[in-house]
């Protein structure tokens, strides 16, 4: 009997679904390469479509479809998961998402420390102050589930989900006060965090260096998380440094995902600063160390030297507190000027200060202005418009803070090439833009960006993979596809198999290529072929064809009500 299904084992896997190959599928990929999303090595095989799902994997040399398409010299890949998508605004304004599906990525995931739910009132006003302000909208949810169902009503190209963020559980309890939580205010919280869970959250996301997520102690987030664990939730964090302290704050996520007996994911992993790029040995160690311990820890990455975020980065977390007006009020007293100047420019462990760690003002970029009359200013560095203003940089800084109406979108040069290689080849590591998913037209066009919302994946596959052949295409593919979406417990998604939802991306992979840099940042890649979304193509000969058939993806936690 054993030899028996041993010969029928061999038989299926030689001839696939040659019992079905008479049929007539949706959709028919004829050979293609494989890549399924294990890791495991490629081959030249046939995939079939019908509806939303994969129906057959295999030879289907007599099988038909409505639609075929000759994958001979393609890779066939699962749809790309962005573990950091900052798209939440982006489609909103255009449910194309044209920037990622044209890389391949056919799940954005957002919650970076603020999520679009649950909201207050006055969280309603701060999630709309993160942006670069030029994109209007109405908020008409309230919960979380209530934003991703809005954009899938709306009408989007990619699948989306979200981490609750712990910033946004903060401002609608705490406010914006440098304070602990009160009892009273973390059991609020707490509440949130189940209701956010039994939506469908994916888990509990943080953003330490920024106020008022900076406020927040280990405790309180170790309270949160242990809510989100018992729905099998994820602890996913911007540290509360990646630079002077980042050891010390790797501590402090291993220490939430033990105590809150959580999974645990480091956004964006990077040694920031030169001084610290010697760090990624301790920092591997550390999480190998945590891993042999038994604890889930995992990491994310975008493929630049550069990461970007705002002036809010440069300036210390006592005067933001209150929000942008009450620390745009500070920014004008010149006592207070004077004390923010100096510790601007005096290192500190106490925050993270990421001007400190840029080696000249040359290497920060103002990319992103809310306020018309500052836009002329958009990809010049800080130094050349201290120098047209006559003003230091410090100075320089805080005037645009309070002239812009906003924290203003910078690019930090931080890291470190050699690391960003040893990096990708980590076993744990899945990837993130940081960014959102755009296009070069309409309302993107008023605000510039970080070319890894064009080329994160691009990059990846491109540069990385094929030129420098850092690792090999097939462990590219399964950290971008079935490692997160195992991180994430996402059913059905993540690999090619049998009964998962057709979600694929179609590219040459000796032609993919990111073609966005920082002095252009808004140009598409170039190599994606065809992209299907839950069986539905989005992409066709490397053109969207404006197909918004996403959808909510929810984490394990879900009830279905």
């Amino acid at each position: 009997m054993k030899l028996f299904h041993s010969l029928l084992f061999t038989f299926i896997i030689l001839f696939g679904s040659s019992c079905t190959q008479s049929e007539t599928y949706d959709v028919l990929i004829k050979n293609g390469q494989l890549v399924d999303g294990s890791g495991q090595p490629s081959y030249i095989g046939d995939i079939a479509i019908n509806g939303d799902t994969i129906a057959a994997i295999g030879n289907l040399d007599n099988a038909k479809g409505l639609q075929e398409i000759d994958g001979t010299g393609l890779t066939v890949a699962p749809g790309f998961i962005n573990m950091l998508s900052w798209a939440n605004e982006s489609l909103i304004a255009d449910g194309k998402s044209q920037s990622d599906i044209r890389q391949g990525v056919t799940l954005e995931v957002f919650g970076e420390g603020w999520s679009m739910g649950p909201l207050t009132e006055e969280s309603k006003k701060a999630v709309q102050g993160i942006g670069d302000g030029n994109i209007d909208y109405d908020i008409t949810w309230e919960t979380l589930d209530g934003y991703l169902q809005f954009l899938e009503d709306k009408g989007v190209s990619p699948n989306i989900a979200s981490f609750v963020g712990a910033t946004t559980l903060r401002i609608n309890t705490v406010g914006f006060e440098d304070r602990a939580a009160t009892e009273e205010e973390m059991e609020v919280m707490k509440d949130m965090v189940k209701t956010a869970m039994e939506e469908g959250a994916m888990g509990i996301g943080s953003s330490l260096i920024y106020a008022p997520g900076f406020y927040a102690d280990t405790q309180e987030l170790i309270a949160l998380c242990r809510v989100a664990s018992e729905y099998d939730g994820m602890y996913i964090s911007h540290m509360r440094s990646e630079g002077n302290q980042l050891l010390e704050s790797l501590n402090e996520l291993i220490q939430i995902a033990d105590e809150a007996k959580i999974r645990a994911e480091v956004y964006h992993l990077k040694m920031a600063g030169k001084d610290n790029w010697n760090k990624l040995d301790a920092v591997v160690s550390k999480i190998d160390s945590a891993r042999a311990a038994g604890l889930h820890i995992t990491t994310d990455m975008y493929t630049y030297t550069a990461g970007a975020t705002g002036l809010d980065a440069s300036m210390p977390p006592w005067v933001q507190e209150g929000g942008y007006a009450k620390w745009a009020e500070r920014l004008q007293d010149p006592a207070i000027r004077k004390k923010v100047a100096k510790e601007m420019t005096t290192p500190t462990d106490e925050w993270e200060n990421l001007m400190m760690g840029v080696e000249s003002y040359e290497d920060m970029l103002l990319i992103g202005f809310k306020n018309d009359s500052l836009k002329y200013l958009t990809g010049k560095s800080l130094a050349e418009i201290a120098a047209m203003r006559k003003t230091s940089p410090v100075e320089t800084a805080m005037d645009l803070v309070v002239q812009d109406g906003s924290r203003v979108g910078t690019v930090y040069f931080l890291m470190s090439e050699e690391n960003i290689k040893k990096q990708i080849a980590l076993p744990y590591m899945s990837f993130g833009s940081d960014a959102d998913s755009s296009a070069p037209e309409g309302v993107f066009l008023e605000t510039s960006n970080h070319p890894r919302a064009f080329g994160n994946v691009a990059r990846l596959l491109g540069k990385y993979i094929r030129v420098e052949k850092v690792i090999p295409l097939e462990e590219a593919v399964y950290k971008l596809s079935g490692l997160p979406a195992s991180n994430l417990k996402i059913k059905k998604r993540g690999s090619l198999a049998v009964g998962n939802y057709a979600d694929l991306a179609i590219f040459d992979a000796n032609t993919i290529i990111d073609k966005a840099t920082f002095d252009e940042p808004q140009q598409f890649a170039e190599g994606m072929v065809h992209v299907f979304v839950n069986g539905e193509q989005v992409l066709k000969d490397g053109e969207h064809t404006g197909a918004t058939p996403g959808r909510v993806v929810r984490g394990p936690g879900y009830k279905n009500q």
